[in-house]
């Protein structure tokens, strides 16, 4: 099978093409998934073997959706917290249910969020010419924080920014506070107002 530079994500469609010279390209399918030549990431979605390039990040998008990259794998890439995050981290709002996917290429975890808040503060990037979708600073922060309970004062949520998630207190204070403030307003939660408060008083 030739590879297609353009298809590093191939589908289960795609591929039945491809082999269609063969006498049976299920057979071959599953022959070239054994042999290492085609790696099966879930039902209905392959990447070229061989140490072929992708993007995890791009893999994250089209494994499961609509999503997009936030909660702790975005946190990560702003640097809004000092570890390196292993699983990739999205929101979606599929069937109202979170999901996660072991996979030979990665541990890919999916939370549900609120349709009406879903489609503010996400943003295309690009991996070496890989397009995916990532939540802003201020939306991967208050997606985190949504999902958190019992904080109902500012001191409490200085304690669970700075010492339980360990967020960077330089990189938080380059939140748009605007945003934040927007974003407040449609998720409609206690935690998300008292950090929108807080970024007004200027930390």
């Amino acid at each position: 099978m030739k590879k297609d530079e353009k298809n590093i994500y191939l589908d289960y469609i795609y591929l039945m093409d491809s082999l269609k010279e063969y006498a049976s390209p299920k057979s071959k399918l599953t022959q070239m998934i054994k042999s290492g030549e085609v790696i099966k990431v879930k039902r209905g979605l392959y990447l070229p073997g061989g140490g072929s390039w992708y993007s995890q990040k791009t893999l994250a998008n089209k494994l499961y959706g609509p999503s997009y990259l936030s909660f702790e794998y975005a946190l990560s890439h702003y640097n809004l917290i000092p570890e390196k995050v292993q699983a990739l981290t999205s929101a979606s709002y599929n069937k109202n249910k979170n999901k996660q996917f072991k996979t030979p290429v990665g541990f890919f975890i999916y939370r549900y969020t609120n349709p009406a808040v879903y489609p503010y503060g996400i943003v295309r990037m690009e991996e070496d010419g890989s397009p995916f979708l990532i939540a802003t600073r201020e939306k991967a922060i208050c997606d985190t924080l949504s999902k958190i309970r019992g904080i109902g004062s500012i001191k409490q949520l200085e304690a669970l920014l700075f010492d339980d998630l360990r967020i960077d207190k330089n990189e938080l204070a380059r939140l748009d506070t605007a945003e934040v403030n927007f974003l407040a307003g449609i998720y409609g939660k206690k935690i998300i107002s008292l950090v929108s408060e807080y970024m007004k008083r200027g930390g």
